[in-house]
């Protein structure tokens, strides 16, 4: 059986390629689909063999009037992914992966996964076995560099409180965007307080008695940065509810600010 990655499109660089918004808290019917085709096809997993996982993981019986792999069990096993909810499919997705933790197929399982999420968009990579957040592709490299960058410069607690930010944007079903604010605030607050000595204020107050902490107006910008991330995330506000790409922004520009004060620092200035 060939590989996916052998099939004519992608040998030919022809794969289809999402266009718009990444996918993070819908499952729809084309991706269901793809997956239990994927199952059948790449894992080479008979309709019973799918079904004991599908129904351990959903706490149903298998319906003992269905004894046929095809079409009975098939059957079965397809009613409950297409009419499961979203986030169950990806319970499915990480469920599977533990049916072939200590086989070869794991890594071919992993690839076919993430390939499909590619391909349809969805905003998950499987990374041995667990569901990761893939996010924007520039937002996951700013935090990369970030998080490169504070580790080198000894920014252990602003190392940490990155990754933190970015497991509360991965919770599901539910993502914790006040959490993840928090952290990468409070990332952004603990390179500020080694850079500028003051190691017990806030970052507010350290943007107010610093001026050169950021060109002007960029310190302006961080100071409304500061205060607009502490009403909504710190505070909470019942009159305005965040929304994903707004702490997606937040997380962001944190970051992007953290290198910059991290070099700031390794420079000297």
């Amino acid at each position: 059986m060939k590989e996916r990655s052998d099939r004519f499109s992608r040998r030919h660089g022809l794969s289809p390629k999402h266009e718009g918004p990444l996918v993070y808290d819908d499952a729809p019917k084309p991706l269901r689909v793809a997956f239990l085709g994927l199952l059948e096809h790449d894992l080479g997993l008979s309709p019973s063999a799918m079904r004991t996982v599908v129904c351990r993981e959903f706490r149903v019986e298998p319906n003992p009037s269905n004894w046929s792999e095809h079409p009975n069990i098939w059957d079965e096993v397809q009613h409950l992914v297409l009419k499961c909810q979203w986030y169950q499919l990806f319970d499915l997705v990480e469920a599977f992966a533990e049916t072939v933790e200590r086989t070869p197929g794991r890594q071919r399982y992993e690839d076919a996964i993430n390939q499909l999420f590619e391909e349809e968009g969805v905003g998950w990579l499987l990374v041995d076995g667990t569901l990761e957040l893939r996010g924007e592709e520039p937002l996951e490299k700013v935090l990369e560099d970030s998080r490169q960058q504070l580790e080198a410069s000894g920014f252990g607690v602003a190392t940490q409180e990155l990754a933190e930010a970015w497991q509360d944007l991965s919770r599901r079903p539910a993502p914790d965007l006040s959490g993840s604010i928090t952290h990468a605030m409070a990332a952004l607050e603990a390179v500020a307080r080694e850079w500028s000595g003051e190691s017990k204020l806030t970052l507010g107050d350290i943007i107010k008695q610093r001026s050169d902490i950021f060109p002007p107006p960029l310190n302006d910008a961080a100071s409304k940065l500061w205060g607009f991330a502490s009403n909504q995330a710190r505070h909470g506000s019942e009159k305005r509810k965040l929304d994903l790409d707004e702490a997606f922004l937040l997380v962001g520009i944190s970051a992007t600010c953290c290198t910059y004060l991290a070099r700031k620092n390794s420079a000297g200035s």
